[in-house]
């Protein structure tokens, strides 16, 4: 799917594309889609989740159809409506939808982060909601909605055993995550291979202010060596803290790392002209290990 955000590096806004379910209003990151076309016939896979309405193959491309309006327990799709192709965790999935609304631009700190009256930290399936004049958008966690009906496609924590036994390793590491169950995996997984001197935040403001009261107290050497950073965040995304990072002098040769379901070609070379030192989609738990004692321990 077409759209200029791409070409642009660093302003902390993204594009989400408003679509409808029984009348309520749902929003995805622009980035996430490859197209949107008209409802297909699907073929159904026989024992498949209640949620997966089938495959269908355009352009010689096998696709899973998920039925969106199942996933959010309320009810089962009817054909017709539009389906959502998307393209994130190197997996192509169509979402069923009733109608698209259209386009909208936004700022990462437009972004309000549900409460814990909306959904619990885990197992909610909104990662943020945007305020307009007559209603609220609601962003949906495509990638927890895939992972709940098929738990394969996410992180492969198991990818951290295959590096065997590890020593203690004190180079402190500073991770930007909002997602709370993937930062605590990705903590859990650092500390599995040694990374014991870890700080974990919510979105790339908060460790943007951690590398600022580093910088005033003098201690940037002792607290950040490395940045571990999610794309999609509140209040500030990973592309805009990368390219706070790279365009200072005390911190531009710190390594940044993107590790991101979002991580495809038109991504890469965004991050690469914001001077990423390394990019990783998020089922490459153990590449991440490896990349990281690249950066960091070099030939040690």
């Amino acid at each position: 799917m077409d759209t200029k955000i791409l070409l642009e590096n660093g302003t902390n806004e993204l594009e989400v594309l408003e679509f409808k379910l029984d009348g309520n209003a749902y929003g995805i990151n622009v980035a996430k889609i490859k197209e949107i076309i008209n409802y297909q016939t699907v073929t159904p896979v026989p024992n498949a989740h209640p949620s997966v309405e089938g495959i269908f193959m355009p352009r010689d491309t096998m696709i899973t159809a998920i039925d969106l309006k199942n996933c959010l327990q309320r009810g089962v799709s009817e054909p017709g409506g539009l389906f959502i192709v998307t393209n994130f965790n190197k997996l192509d999935i169509a979402f069923h939808v009733d109608s698209v609304v259209g386009i909208h631009r936004v700022s990462w700190r437009e972004i309000i982060k549900p409460g814990t009256t909306i959904s619990t930290s885990e197992d909610g399936v909104s990662t943020g909601i945007i305020k307009f004049d007559d209603r609220l958008i609601i962003i949906l966690d495509f990638e927890k909605i895939v992972t709940d009906i098929n738990p394969e496609t996410g992180l492969k924590v198991a990818d951290i055993e295959e590096l065997g036994e590890r020593q203690r390793i004190d180079v402190p590491i500073l991770i930007a995550e909002d997602s709370p169950l993937l930062n605590k995996l990705i903590v859990d997984s650092l500390h599995k291979a040694g990374y014991v001197n870890l700080i974990h935040t919510e979105n790339g403001q908060q460790a943007y202010d951690v590398i600022q009261e580093c910088k005033k107290e003098g201690t940037l050497k002792d607290h950040v060596q490395c940045i571990i950073t999610d794309i999609e965040m509140p209040l500030m995304d990973g592309h805009r803290l990368t390219k706070l990072v790279k365009t200072d002098d005390e911190t531009k040769d710190i390594p940044i790392v993107i590790f991101s379901s979002l991580v495809n070609e038109d991504m890469k070379r965004k991050g690469e002209a914001l001077g990423a030192n390394a990019q990783l989609s998020k089922p490459e738990i153990g590449n991440l290990v490896r990349v990281v004692d690249e950066l960091v321990l070099g030939d040690k």
